[in-house]
């Protein structure tokens, strides 16, 4: 990666009070550089950096990323159990996962209502609300037809 772009980086990794080591530098600009919203896995994150040139372990991303999340930089969402997408718009908001696709977007929080207030035990509070909402694509009649008569 070009020099401007890992300073920029670690300009990021500073503000969130981290040690700015070249890797973190790296990821952070990949992560944030654009100033857009995005989800990612590690797996994702760690080849569009090795494409980039950049030099690091699986396991320093996900290092790296779960440090993220502890620094209130990223949210980890868990989309079911065989593994994490990594989201860096942060504030509570509702995702789409698309079975299909495996692709995670976000969804209008405007287009969803929590019907109830939970009790929670005392000396408690929420802290987060996460809400996956899965879809998978219409099969047409022919396809349900089909898989019925076998």
């Amino acid at each position: 990666m070009a020099d401007e772009t890992t300073a920029r980086g670690a300009e990021l990794v500073c503000l969130a009070g981290l040690q700015p080591t070249r890797q973190r530098a790296a990821l952070a600009e990949l992560l944030f550089g654009d100033g857009n919203n995005r989800h990612v896995t590690a797996v994702a994150l760690h080849r569009e950096a090795l494409e980039l040139g950049e030099s690091l372990s699986l396991a320093t991303v996900y290092n790296t990323l779960h440090t993220f999340c502890r620094a209130g930089l990223l949210k980890e969402i868990v989309v079911d159990g065989s593994g994490s997408w990594f989201d860096t718009r942060v504030d509570n908001h509702p995702h789409f996962y698309c079975q299909d696709t495996r692709e995670l977007t976000d969804a209008s929080p405007e287009n969803l209502r929590l019907s109830y207030d939970p009790v929670v035990p005392e000396g408690t509070e929420i802290s987060d609300v996460d809400v996956v909402i899965r879809l998978r694509r219409k099969k047409s009649i022919d396809q349900r037809l089909t898989r019925v008569r076998r």
